[in-house]
């Protein structure tokens, strides 16, 4: 896939990398939890990129190269190596505006609370499992595009995806069982 109809054969820089400013902050955001560090790794990315353009195989796809050079200076970061697995606590900025038709209190706190359990069951997947995720599901890529991104085979992709799917759903069914659990308690 390549970005906005734009030729790589004859884009620039600019062209290419500027369209996907917002797609790659959003999938440094996920990768290291905190807003200060997405925005530093998405400016290091864009300066390598800029500084390897040359290298920059015309034809091939540059938003799987782009994304290949963003995960790979997080995990040369200090982030990236630690990889923690602690849970933020995320301001209201944080939280996607999902208008519904008729916003009520409840519905709002209701989309929030969903909201806030998944982002918090994706957080607790390792890196590896947590970035096949966002690249399929957010960022909507393909089994190739993710393969050339992470520089591994398909058969990789989909075996890692499935397991990512499968920690997700298991760890949605712990916590809510969990709540389920509380909810019987206090009565």
């Amino acid at each position: 896939m390549y970005v906005s109809g734009t030729d790589p054969q004859s884009g620039s820089f600019e062209e290419l990398a500027m369209p996907l400013f917002d797609q790659l902050y959003n999938f440094a955001h996920w990768l290291t939890r905190n807003r200060d560090e997405a925005e530093d790794l998405v400016q290091e990315t864009y300066a390598k990129a800029l500084k390897g353009f040359s290298s920059f195989r015309l034809g091939t796809n540059f938003r799987a190269w782009m994304y290949r050079i963003l995960r790979n200076t997080f995990l040369t970061s200090r982030t990236g190596l630690k990889a923690t697995m602690t849970v933020p606590l995320d301001s209201e900025e944080d939280e996607p505006g999902l208008a519904l038709e008729r916003e009520t209190p409840e519905t709002i706190l209701i989309e929030r609370s969903n909201w806030q359990l998944v982002h918090s069951a994706i957080d607790q997947l390792p890196v590896h499992f947590r970035e096949i995720l966002l690249l399929c599901e957010v960022e909507e890529m393909s089994y190739q595009e993710i393969a050339e991104t992470l520089s591994i085979p398909i058969g990789t992709v989909m075996s890692r995806l499935s397991r990512a799917r499968n920690g997700l759903r298991d760890c949605l069914r712990r916590k809510l069982q969990r709540d389920e659990m509380a909810k019987v308690v206090r009565g």
